[in-house]
């Protein structure tokens, strides 16, 4: 481990040395005014105070470019102030007030201010560097003179994603800074509670890259250190762990009586805190006089106490906004009618399966788009993905763009968000539908949330393409659409045909919110088939599709199981039963106009889908046709899904589970 000493910190100019007291100045006076005001019952929020640390956001802040980036937590106050965030905004967003940054979306957990370098903050500890690693692969690739510095508190060191985004930005050689903030206390738990590591920048050797640990109630040391890993990062070295090591002098949220702390011990530091050590370091080395701090702690609170009391008397946000920003367009999760449904084009068409569909379109989009770039596990060649999907895409476009990835799945949507978040496009690729659950966090925390919590200022243009499989047992066949439609700011899409993959991917690609791209395994062997124009097109999103006119009962259903609903269909027209198939293709947002449609001129309803039935998308759907067509429905609607069960391995426990074409019949003769 390096150590303090070892950074090669020179002696400050008098003008670096008041530029390090300013910033923690402007830290301490902002902390000090908010917890004022907590004190007082002026504002009531939560707020989680930075006394003791302003050191550290200080010398970090002055050792970046005004261009660079930052990724910080909610509890980071001192970096957002450092950094140069607008101090209006800023205290309306934690307020809640419709001035704040984000309208009062996203409160302290979300700060975003592109226009101070402030990328993104998150309110769920440890996500931070996944993202961070996006936003520099991002960097790198448009060669941009960019290093982003991730700032968490010692306590995510504890967990999963810091390791994962360490050993990603070190093998991609990203330029980021990994700056660790250890105040002694992951929350109300001392160091030695929760690890045997003496010091935590001793992991970096682990993952192939320099780890440092400063005194971090040293602004001269932290800038040091700090200074060294950005250029570094910046001259193609890669990244480096900064460990700023100090002591938080508050409880870990406004109110916390600190009872797990040694009183004896924390009186000491209370009494003897870094601010004010290096405001008499100045003075007594002569760097600065004490005039001139006081003029500097005067403008700092005049300024800061401007902005809040503009941010306190500011308006709230209108109810109104409640429901703006979870999409681009300000869509909900119904698409809104349309009475011209756009078509598959005529003429020249070509026979591709699934997978060939979905490669042509992957490959035709990246020739003409270089903002789009692939990630995923074993996806570059010779691999060319588990099923062949991205083969020769990386011979042909590189590997800076077609980028294999650890199996890591977090790393792999943080780095797909935070490449969002810095103007590409990327397409992620997990392997199975399955494995949203190892991703979660990114998927329902972050990207889907980017929108909202940004006031609708940035999205998240990302896609990602998984799979649910088939004979592979209960952890490689499951269908999870449901937890997606379950979280706003996320569109669900799911084809049956290979024409519709064309035209729904190539929709997907023009997005500007996350959709998650959902491919069934069972189509990649024939099951999806059919002729796909060569031509280029484009399905809009939240548009179904007729596969089948019938005028005596409605199936609705949406990927394989359209065409057990088409088989079904086949077997009752024997039997003079007229049956109409809607293929949603599209979850959210879902075409619920055209199911209401099909349903008034049929009177009956059937609805498919492979996924488990309870609380599962039919019930969603057969609920708001009850609802909408009570009066016009003469059988109960009926629906048909997977078992509540995993999804077993032996083949004949499988079949029972899956929805098939004499479920759906049996099914459609109950409503008849």
């Amino acid at each position: 481990m390096a150590t303090q000493a070892d950074v090669g910190c020179e002696t400050l100019s008098s003008e670096r040395a008041v530029a390090l007291y300013r910033l923690m100045s402007k830290v301490h006076h902002a902390d000090q005014r908010v917890r004022k005001a907590l004190s007082s019952g002026e504002i009531a929020m939560s707020y989680w105070p930075v006394d003791g640390q302003e050191a550290m956001s200080a010398g970090a802040a002055l050792a970046l470019a005004d261009h660079d980036q930052l990724v910080t937590t909610y509890r980071g106050l001192g970096d957002v102030v450092a950094k140069g965030i607008d101090l209006p905004g800023y205290f309306g967003e934690i307020l809640g007030k419709s001035t704040g940054l984000s309208k009062g979306k996203a409160g302290a957990m979300g700060i975003y201010d592109p226009d101070h370098g402030i990328a993104w903050t998150t309110g769920i500890v440890g996500a931070g560097p996944l993202i961070a690693n996006g936003i520099a692969l991002a960097a790198s690739i448009r060669g941009r003179d960019q290093v982003v510095l991730v700032s968490f508190g010692d306590g995510a060191t504890s967990i999963g994603y810091v390791h994962e985004a360490m050993n990603l930005a070190a093998l991609w050689q990203l330029p980021v800074v990994f700056f660790c903030q250890n105040n002694a206390w992951a929350e109300c738990t001392p160091v030695a509670g929760y690890t045997r590591t003496e010091h935590l920048s001793d992991r970096a050797a682990g993952y192939g890259m320099p780890g440092v640990s400063v005194d971090g109630t040293d602004p001269e040391a932290v800038y040091g250190a700090v200074a060294q890993a950005a250029e570094r990062a910046r001259s193609g070295g890669g990244p480096s762990f900064v460990e700023a090591v100090g002591y938080r002098l508050q409880g870990h949220y406004f109110g916390d009586q600190m009872p797990y702390a040694d009183p004896d011990e924390l009186a000491a530091k209370r009494a003897n805190p870094p601010f004010t050590i290096y405001r008499d370091r100045l003075v007594d080395t002569g760097l600065a006089t004490e005039a001139e701090l006081a003029r500097v702690d005067a403008e700092l609170i005049a300024e800061i106490d401007a902005a809040f009391t503009a941010a306190r008397e500011a308006e709230p946000p209108p109810v109104e906004e409640l429901t703006q920003d979870v999409f681009a367009r300000n869509e909900t999760e119904l698409a809104a009618p349309t009475a011209e449904h756009a078509a598959i084009p005529g003429g020249e068409t070509e026979t591709l399966g699934l997978v060939q569909a979905i490669h042509r379109t992957l490959d035709r989009a990246m020739a003409a788009d270089d903002s789009i770039v692939l990630l995923g596990e074993d996806i570059a060649d010779p691999a060319g993905g588990m099923f062949k999907i991205t083969a020769g895409l990386s011979t042909k476009y590189g590997a800076e763009r077609v980028r294999d990835t650890p199996i890591a799945e977090s790393s792999i949507i943080g780095a797909a968000l935070g490449a969002s978040l810095a103007g590409l496009r990327p397409v992620a690729e997990l392997m199975f539908v399955d494995f949203l659950g190892v991703a979660m966090d990114q998927i329902a925390n972050h990207a889907a949330k980017i929108r909202y919590m940004s006031g609708g200022r940035k999205g998240a243009p990302m896609i990602i393409r998984a799979m649910v499989g088939t004979a592979a047992g209960p952890q490689h066949s499951q269908a999870f659409e449901a937890w997606a439609m379950h979280t706003p700011g996320i569109k669900v899409v799911w084809p049956s045909t290979a024409a519709d993959a064309v035209g729904l991917l190539n929709a997907c690609l023009a997005e500007d919110d996350p959709c998650l791209f959902i491919e069934s395994m069972k189509l990649f062997y024939g099951g999806g088939k059919g002729p796909v124009p060569t031509a280029d097109y484009l399905i809009p999103l939240g548009q179904a599709d007729i596969k089948r006119r019938g005028g005596d009962v409605t199936i609705c259903s949406y990927g394989s199981t359209v065409h057990a609903a088409v088989d079904a269909a086949d077997q009752l027209a024997t039997e003079d039963v007229s049956v109409e198939v809607v293929d949603l293709r599209t979850l959210v947002p879902l075409d619920l106009a055209t199911v209401l449609d099909s349903v008034r001129k049929t009177r009956r309803l059937v609805v498919a889908h492979e996924s488990v039935g309870f609380c599962g998308p039919g019930a969603e759907i057969a609920a708001a046709v009850g609802t909408e067509l009570f009066g016009v429905l003469t059988s109960p609607i009926q629906r048909v899904a997977g078992t509540y069960t995993p999804v077993p391995r032996a083949a004949t426990l499988e079949a029972a589970c899956r929805p098939d074409a004499a479920r759906v019949v049996d099914a459609v003769r109950r409503v008849l």
